[in-house]
């Protein structure tokens, strides 16, 4: 890394530390009842920051939707968790029209999506029309219903679950809802210690500690108006465009692997990995992104844009394999 991509100075230094203490607040709420979990709890803050979409992917217990009901308490945020399941229509999630027999008229009974945090739970388990529901709100913000559109509240976030075992009974994610998600995050079992401090706090018949509202909707304005100070300097968007090309035309950049990718990453990949990075930059506390922000975040923006060929299928080769091979060819600026 050179000197080249660190500003001397920076007008947002001064306003470094108040966003950190808010940030710092809102984790040390969610730690009150989430042990370990750092990369899901890092992950929801930069969706939070960036106003963008998460889909997390874990096997069943390990605290997603305690994580996301846990973010929302400590916004002090309206917050819906939607069951997913075969039987599920569009209008139990968007809401629907309801006639009125002394009127005539129709009025609309508005689903659960008017929340500002959405929790999805188990995406997966509803057919493709349940699924495409959820588009035109993640992407515009506002639903149709009848004739008339509605808009969200504000803020609005989807996290949305997804289990990757009991595959069946579940229909796969259009590729145009999953390139909605910003990140889609892995999550794994806890590690011995922090299993021990879960049977601690959790195996009680006592009720949990509360979780106190330490945010606003106007601090989270704040958060995001933020990231525009952060400075990104043109070697750190070259290395971002690099990376994000080398997922469709390998070749140029000497990887041997366009026999493993069908599809690279999309545009929106390079904006999301550009965002994800200045997210990053803050979490670490700077005003200014470096390569190893950008390297941080890639494969939670990339991993479900970059769809893999059979051969690589066939050889248990994953979009997180390419993606490293990906990331350890293209030289850090």
């Amino acid at each position: 890394m050179t000197n080249e991509i660190i500003p001397k100075t920076n007008p947002a230094d001064s306003l470094l530390p108040a966003q950190i203490e808010k940030i710092e607040q809102i984790k040390a709420e969610i730690q009150k009842k989430i042990v370990g979990q750092e990369i899901l709890v890092e992950r929801l803050l930069i969706g939070l920051i960036c106003n963008q979409h998460i889909l997390i992917e874990g096997v069943p217990g390990l605290a997603k939707t305690l994580s996301v009901k846990t973010l929302s308490d400590s916004l002090g945020l309206d917050f819906k968790r939607i069951q997913f399941t075969p039987d599920l229509l569009p209008a139990d999630i968007i809401g629907t029209l309801v006639y009125n027999p002394k009127t005539g008229d129709f009025t609309p009974k508005t689903g659960p999506i008017f929340a500002n945090i959405i929790l999805a739970d188990e995406i997966n388990r509803a057919p493709a029309k349940v699924q495409s529901a959820l588009l035109e709100a993640m992407q515009e913000r506002q639903v149709t219903i009848g004739d008339e559109s509605y808009v969200l509240k504000k803020p609005f976030m989807v996290m949305a679950t997804q289990n990757p075992i009991e595959q069946e009974g579940t229909y796969p994610l259009p590729e145009a809802q999953v390139d909605r998600f910003m990140l889609k995050v892995k999550i794994d079992y806890p590690d011995r210690n922090e299993e021990l401090k879960i049977l601690r706090m959790m195996a009680k018949s006592t009720p949990q500690t509360e979780v106190c509202r330490v945010a606003s909707p106007e601090d989270i304005k704040e958060l995001r108006a933020f990231l525009d100070h952060i400075y990104l300097d043109p070697l750190i968007e070259e290395y971002i465009v690099d990376i994000v090309h080398a997922t469709r035309t390998p070749g140029k950049y000497s990887i041997d692997i366009e026999n493993l990718i069908r599809y690279g990453a999309s545009p929106r990949a390079t904006i999301f990995l550009t965002l994800g990075a200045k997210a990053m930059a803050l979490l670490n506390r700077r005003t200014y992104v470096v390569p190893d922000d950008v390297r941080n975040i890639a494969f939670d923006v990339l991993r479900h844009r970059l769809i893999v060929s059979y051969e690589a299928e066939a050889e248990s080769l994953t979009s997180d394999t390419i993606i490293k091979q990906i990331l350890d060819t293209i030289p850090e600026p």
